[in-house]
């Protein structure tokens, strides 16, 4: 099995992913939807075998790391296209998951990330999350945000990945990109956020807050005076901040509640739909950290609907509710009301359908 010939297909038909399971014929996901590779015969467990080899060329880190974990993240480029590959096993056979990175990055205003999350990157100090299911376009979002920080301010930019993804050029500002893993540049995201204390950035981007160790690391970079950039995996603005407080004990909740509530200025929380015209539309929820929802963030107990309804009345402020968004998106034909529905509790279906409502009155004014 030829697997150029498959990465060709996956080109020509613009797919995000190329999935490679035994058993299966090879399959590619198109607009959200998994296809199979034209004129292709179901991989056997020697194919499978070949694909490890051609991907892996031999390293032998990268073949340790493999043999020891059972599954490997890399890097891999073909025909100027990176791809981010993710190898594991199914019944003791390798199978493949490559995700393909487009090489040129969308202009930040045409992904629909409302303004304030770009507006709060010439922030000094702090933490801006940003957040969202699998899938979600977090890695796009932080790439773009970048992008744009590299072109219109004069920093230092250091970003920590698993594996780079987009390859960045510095522009008006000094940009350092860093691969994450053993055989890499840091062995692990809290070893890089460490030493980046020593390299004199101005901006820190961690492609992925995932334990105590990074959070804590994260938590001293913004407290000595630079600005953290950081993705999470949570659905919501409010559920990444009970994610956060849970890294801890919670003798040490307290804590890190006070930290938190005055170093947190913004969290984006995004998803992605099937839009009405095919294409994908970005469905945001920004929470503006201001002195109320730092109020909520040092409770004893933490509210979820307490910092949704902050959400909901610091919209003056830039904050947009999920609902809001939903609601717009809906007015615009952008997507379905039955897609908005999906995307919410049955309590809050009201309160859609009054803001949908509101929305169309003030459209036809």
């Amino acid at each position: 099995m030829n697997l150029d010939k498959i990465l060709d297909e996956a080109i020509k038909q613009d797919a995000s992913d190329v999935h490679l399971v035994c058993e299966n014929k090879p399959m590619l996901r198109v607009a959200r939807t998994l296809i199979p590779v034209p004129n292709s015969k179901i991989l056997t467990a020697d194919d499978m075998s070949e694909f490890y080899d051609y991907l892996v060329k031999g390293n032998v880190e990268k073949d340790e790391v493999f043999n020891t974990t059972r599954k490997l993240d890399m890097s891999y480029e073909y025909k100027d296209i990176r791809l981010r590959v993710n190898i594991s096993l199914s019944d003791d056979v390798p199978l493949c998951t490559l995700r393909l990175i487009k090489n040129e990055l969308p202009e930040y205003e045409s992904l629909g990330v409302p303004d304030i999350v770009r507006r709060m990157t010439y922030q000094p100090q702090g933490l801006i999350l940003v957040t969202g299911k699998t899938n979600s376009g977090k890695s796009t979002t932080l790439n773009a945000l970048i992008n744009h920080i590299n072109e219109n301010q004069n920093k230092k930019i250091l970003t920590l990945e698993n594996p780079v993804e987009y390859k960045h050029h510095s522009k008006k500002s000094l940009i350092v990109q860093k691969e994450i893993g053993k055989g890499r540049d840091s062995l692990t995201f809290s070893d890089g956020v460490k030493n980046s204390l020593r390299e004199d950035c101005d901006i820190l981007v961690i492609g992925e807050i995932r334990d105590k160790t990074t959070m804590e690391a994260a938590i001293e970079m913004a407290e000595s005076g630079h600005l953290v950039v950081g993705t999470l995996h949570t659905k919501s603005c409010a559920e990444t901040i009970d994610r956060m407080i849970n890294f801890y004990e919670v003798r040490d909740q307290a804590s890190v509640k006070y930290l938190l509530s005055a170093l947190l200025k913004l969290v984006v929380s995004q998803r992605l739909l099937p839009g009405t015209d095919g294409k994908l539309v970005l469905v945001p929820e920004v929470m503006v950290v201001d002195n109320i929802v730092a109020g909520i963030i040092r409770k004893e107990k933490l509210s979820v609907s307490e910092i949704e309804d902050a959400i909901q009345s610091n919209l003056e402020k830039g904050s947009i509710g999920l609902i809001n968004s939903l609601a717009e998106l809906f007015v615009k034909d952008k997507i379905t009301l039955e897609q908005a529905k999906a995307q919410i509790e049955e309590k809050n279906l009201e309160i859609l359908n009054r803001t949908i409502m509101q929305l169309k009155i003030k459209r036809d004014k």
